[in-house]
């Protein structure tokens, strides 16, 4: 096989995988409550695919360095989902999704000025969560997610979408550098996809209280890319890669086994 074609096959490859993690946890995102499909939404599943295949291209000191701009980016996603989750109450899908796209777009812009160090990155985060959470507080309800019917072209959108993203950052990577690359892996291609899939058919305030949920849940892709960050290194690329991973679904699993204690002791018969 020429190396033009095994190159052309690799980003086929990128395109079938990553697109086929984003529609199933996209699917599970639909059939959840706001609260569930929050914690589901915010996992690192395409942000995972992308490190896993800039781990199969790139060095070890790459890798590290793009947790960087993930960490700094996490604080975009928070600024995405809050600013749609004010828009979705008066606004329809283009004016809320677009404004939301483009304010992640800004931040990234922004972000990109700065030479950010991990403690740089933490702090950046810690100020605009100070924000974007009792911000989105009002924002959130309970109950389960409206059943709907889908379409036939959600499906492959949500794909084309994804597979479109991932290959883009992977096959950038080497042009746009190290901490652009960990920014675009952080792109929210799962919450967007799902706020197209629910905005027209159980409505922005519905769609927006699943984006007010992920709040508290999206922290944990700050913390994610720091222990990737700083593991890289003593233990390699790939041990690294697992530890993140541990590292967002404990934060992940601390804050759902918190909500199952209070809607416990919510619930709880009163002596």
């Amino acid at each position: 096989m020429s190396p033009e074609l095994l190159f052309w096959f690799g980003v086929a490859l990128k395109m079938v995988l990553t697109a086929t993690v984003v529609v199933l946890t996209s699917l599970a995102v639909e059939r959840s409550g706001p609260f569930i499909g929050a914690l589901i939404g915010a996992l690192p599943t395409a942000a995972g695919a992308a490190y896993v295949i800039l781990a199969l291209e790139q060095p070890p000191g790459f890798i590290a360095a793009s947790a960087i701009g993930t960490i700094a980016v996490t604080s975009g996603v928070a600024i995405f989902a809050a600013v749609y989750a004010v828009l979705a109450q008066r606004h329809c899908l283009v004016v809320s999704l677009g404004a939301a796209t483009a304010a992640w777009f800004a931040v990234a812009y922004g972000l990109r000025l700065v030479d950010w160090t991990p403690f740089g990155a933490v702090a950046i985060n810690a100020a605009v969560y100070a924000l974007t959470i009792p911000l989105s507080w009002r924002y959130r309800t309970a109950g389960e997610v409206v059943r709907f019917v889908r379409t036939r072209w959600d499906i492959p959108l949500r794909a084309l979408t994804a597979a479109l993203v991932v290959a883009v950052v992977t096959t950038a990577s080497s042009a746009i550098g190290s901490f652009a690359s960990g920014m675009f892996a952080l792109f929210p291609i799962i919450l967007g996809s799902s706020i197209v899939i629910m905005h027209p058919r159980i409505g922005g305030k519905a769609t927006a209280s699943m984006l007010a949920h992920a709040q508290p849940f999206l922290i944990g892709l700050g913390l994610g890319g720091l222990a990737l960050h700083y593991l890289v290194a003593p233990i390699g690329v790939w041990p690294a890669l697992a530890a993140a991973l541990c590292v967002n679904l404990a934060w992940s699993g601390l804050l759902l086994a918190i909500e199952t204690r209070r809607r416990k002791a919510r619930h709880k018969p009163k002596a």
